[in-house]
């Protein structure tokens, strides 16, 4: 599968630069973001992917947009890809909200208040990354799947801290290391 992170969200540009909680929940994505997804849209059109998977983060759904339009591809919203609740910026939207914003998606899945209600360990989010790993695993087509998620869901997932708008392939057959580091 191909992993993606969303592209520069509000959140990231302010604390990128003051390494402190801005206090915005559900971040959009910047105009930097946006043209991160552009370029990421361009590398990944000629690549069989045949879905894509993404967070209810608004800052993943709107990296997932233009993918989807780009590629004619259905999209699956799946909370389990969901970024590891620790700042304010991992307050979703309702689904209600949601529904209304993307309504060619099915957010059916989703309860109207889907996010953890309180900080989540690192333990938690690496067995989210191991239930979906294993689900992906058992999955034919894993392989042509587009997978839009968060830094900490993706460090969890591989090993690896990935910048946001870019992407790699994962092998859900491969385990990440024991030991993560989680500095963002």
């Amino acid at each position: 599968m191909i992993l993606l992170r969303h592209g520069e969200s509000e959140f990231n540009r302010h604390f990128s630069v003051t390494r402190r909680d801005p206090g915005i929940r559900d971040p959009t994505l910047t105009e930097r973001g946006r043209a991160q997804v552009e370029a990421a849209a361009a590398a990944l059109a000629g690549m069989a992917i045949s879905r894509i998977i993404v967070s209810p983060y608004t800052r993943a759904l709107e990296t997932a947009a233009p993918l989807a339009g780009l590629l004619g591809v259905p999209v699956a919203v799946k909370p389990l890809v969901r970024e590891r609740f620790a700042f304010t910026c991992d307050i979703g939207s309702p689904r209600s909200v949601l529904e209304r914003r993307w309504p060619e998606h099915d957010f059916a899945a989703l309860s109207e208040v889907w996010w953890p209600q309180e900080a989540e360990p690192h333990e938690a989010v690496i067995g989210r990354a191991a239930r979906f790993r294993a689900e992906m695993a058992a999955d034919e087509e894993a392989e042509r799947c587009l997978v839009i998620s968060h830094w900490g869901f993706i460090l969890a997932l591989t090993g690896q801290s990935v910048q946001n708008g870019a992407w790699l392939r994962c092998d859900p057959q491969v385990a990440p290391p024991a030991e993560l580091v989680w500095k963002p």
